[in-house]
């Protein structure tokens, strides 16, 4: 069972990774929107990525038989100023998830809640991919400045990614 507590901060974090979900799905519809199909792609991936977090979190709570409450998710941009500003926008995303996966670890230690704890380590290092991964890729729009035939190159690089359930191999 659940401590108050964690279980409101669990519930949080559903929302919060419903909100990921989301961006990411913005984010594709931008980059479609602008010719980059295989950046939308990338964005879609992640979009599916994030989806499967939630739900593996909602999974969680369900199974320690805690209460899932589900609030209404915040309106997420449409648009951004080109690719390296959406890059931008998706490491301090992803910084800010790391924050509040690392928040419920300090949650899970303080209410001596074990399960929990062993149950974050997938997604403790889970932010630390995500961030290299992001943090990799903005690093390289800025070698091409965003633009010309770098971007283009990048775009075709960006379509072969394919979603794979990370969290199923977890479980």
């Amino acid at each position: 069972m659940l401590k108050e507590k964690m279980l409101k901060a669990l519930n949080e974090q559903i929302n919060a990774e419903q909100y990921s979900s989301l961006l990411y799905l913005s984010m594709s519809a931008y980059f479609n929107d602008i010719g980059l199909p295989g950046f939308a792609n990338w964005m879609y991936v992640q979009y599916q990525e994030e989806l499967t977090h939630a739900n593996k979190f909602y999974n969680y709570v369900v199974e320690r038989s805690g209460k899932v409450e589900l609030k209404a998710i915040d309106q997420m941009p449409t648009t951004w100023d080109g690719v390296i500003d959406v890059f931008e926008k998706t490491l301090e995303h992803e910084q800010l998830v790391t924050g509040l996966i690392n928040n419920l670890v300090d949650i899970a230690v303080e209410e001596k809640d074990h399960a929990t704890q062993s149950f974050l380590r997938w997604f403790v290092d889970e932010q630390v991919e995500e961030e290299a991964n992001v943090t990799d890729i903005l690093d390289t729009l800025k070698l091409v400045n965003g633009q010309g035939n770098g971007i283009f190159m990048l775009d075709r690089e960006m379509r072969s990614r394919t979603f794979v359930d990370t969290t199923a191999a977890a479980e």
